[in-house]
Parts: structure tokens; C-alpha cells; sequence
């Protein structure tokens, strides 16, 4: 098995962990208790962890980078079992964006961007 597919696979057991906790006891479980306060709090939650893992990458602590960002997936994992998007549906999108220019793919959202096209890299 390789690297990625087993960074993937971890995704996809935390993503089974986190999904089978819902309704679970909030006494007992942190993702329990992030289902019971519903999505309003779970987004801000990962609001907070996206500034700190901003804050931790422009600190230059390489270990406090990979805390935050592991915290930052969770909460991401959180969010998207809360509303019901597997990883699978986000793995899709990625590979349809494999191989397209950041900048041709916004423009295909309506997200504009400059007017020429841009090599891809």
C-alpha cells in the first residue's frame, strides 16, 4: 500500500469514527458533542482551528503546524459527517480538478480570475 493511500485510509477511519459517534453520549465522546451542538458550532469550530493552523504555520514550528492541521482535519471530518458528505464525494472532486489550472477551474465556477488562459503547470 502506498504512502497516499494510506493517509487516505486514515482519513476514512477517522471519517467512519467520527460518523459512528453520532448520538453517541456528548459525556463521553468529543465528537458526540460537537453533533449536539449542531452545525453552527461545529463550522465555527473548524473556523477556530483554520487560524490556528494559520497561526502555527507563520510561527515556523513545524510540530505545532502538523498538531493544528491534524485538529483542523478533524474538525473538517466533523463538519462533513454532520452534513452528510462522504470523503468519497470530496475525493471525486479533487480528481476531477486533477490536472486543471487553480485559476481555469475557479473561472469554470464563475469565480473569476484573469481572462487569459494560463498554462497548467
Amino acid at each position: 500500500m502506498s504512502e497516499k493511500t494510506d493517509a487516505a485510509a486514515v482519513l476514512e477511519r477517522l471519517f467512519a469514527t467520527i460518523d459512528g459517534r453520532r448520538g453517541a453520549d456528548p459525556a463521553r465522546s468529543y465528537s458526540a458533542k460537537l453533533f449536539a451542538k449542531g452545525t453552527e458550532k461545529i463550522a465555527e469550530k473548524l473556523g477556530e482551528e483554520a487560524v490556528e493552523t494559520v497561526v502555527a504555520a507563520l510561527s515556523g514550528d513545524r510540530r505545532r503546524l502538523a498538531e493544528e492541521s491534524a485538529d483542523l482535519l478533524y474538525h473538517l471530518l466533523v463538519l462533513w459527517a454532520d452534513r452528510g458528505l462522504a470523503p468519497a464525494e470530496v475525493w471525486a472532486e479533487l480528481a476531477r480538478r486533477e490536472g486543471v489550472s487553480g485559476i481555469e477551474e475557479k473561472q469554470s465556477r464563475g469565480g473569476g480570475g484573469p481572462t487569459r488562459k494560463e498554462p497548467t503547470p
